[in-house]
């Protein structure tokens, strides 16, 4: 009559220092606040010497409360010559755009069909794919700049957005989401039904792979707005990116940190932004690939 008692409070403290060992300590709140103190400060700085002049940037201590001067200072901005930021944002859109939106469509058919199709030197193909992931971009500047020269692409759009138009990471990530989300029966019975190999990657693979290709887009997005040393190999100071416009106004001869700091909060605009529209179906992306691993 006793031992029912005494397993069943066996069984309950078991579970007890199961839920236990998962309880968040102190420790692990503290460490979180650390990282999100660590993580948010410089992007609050940046705000806080962007509303400020000048003047009051160099006071000792500095100032730690935003100011009113953030129109003011942004208004210098678009109306400085040589920083061309306008245009800046304007090509920064249409490349990083342009990018995305050619990552996503070709990294999902190339990973649709690394992952579904059956064909002679898939996994030999899909290796030498995976190897550019190995080589540095800095490596393939100076013969990529040469192919630009022999086309004639200097200073034009083109010449940002054409080498990257597709990524070794983008096709091995729709790959391996592809080979886990879509059911080989699915496919073979959208080919009972009639459908042509582009109709199943279009109506069957594509909604499915729609979580991965959000996060594949805004990682993509994020990486193509902010590149910085190849569009300063390329492109002129007359026809920047929004990096390049940052860019020319730090080599200004004095150094205007407000209107420097001015100029990167509105470039990280577009960022928050993105996330913000695409965040719920993002992280949905993550955690469902993260459940099916």
């Amino acid at each position: 009559m006793t031992t029912l008692p005494l397993t069943r409070r066996r069984r309950g403290g078991g579970a007890g220092r199961l839920r236990g060992l998962w309880a968040a300590s102190p420790l692990t709140y503290l460490t979180l606040m650390a990282g999100l103190v660590l993580s948010v400060f410089p992007i609050y700085w940046m705000v806080v010497v962007a509303t400020r002049s000048n003047e009051v940037v160099a006071d000792v201590p500095p100032p730690v409360l935003p100011g009113g001067n953030l129109g003011a200072n942004v208004g210098r901005l678009f109306d400085n010559p040589d920083a061309y930021f306008a245009k800046g944002l304007l090509n920064s859109a249409i490349v990083a755009s342009c990018v995305t939106v050619s990552t996503v469509l070709f990294a999902s058919l190339a990973g649709f069909a690394f992952a579904k199709l059956r064909f002679r030197g898939r996994n030999a193909l899909l290796l030498t794919i995976i190897a550019t992931m190995m080589v540095p971009v800095q490596m393939g500047i100076i013969p990529l700049y040469m192919i630009m020269v022999r086309l004639g692409w200097q200073n034009h759009l083109q010449a940002v957005i054409v080498p990257f138009l597709v990524t070794g990471f983008g096709v091995f990530m729709m790959r391996q989401y592809a080979d886990q989300a879509v059911p080989d029966e699915l496919i073979e019975a959208a080919r009972v039904d009639g459908c042509t190999t582009f109709g199943i990657y279009w109506r069957v693979v594509l909604p499915a792979l729609r979580p991965a290709a959000g996060v594949l887009g805004l990682l993509t997005f994020m990486q193509t707005w902010n590149e910085f040393m190849w569009p300063l190999a390329v492109l002129n100071p007359d026809n920047p990116t929004v990096q390049l416009s940052i860019n020319n106004l730090a080599n200004a001869y004095f150094k205007d940190y407000t209107l420097m700091f001015a100029g990167t909060t509105v470039a990280i605009l577009p960022l928050l932004v993105v996330f913000i529209v695409f965040g719920r179906q993002i992280i949905g992306g993550i955690m469902e690939g993260a459940i099916k691993a």
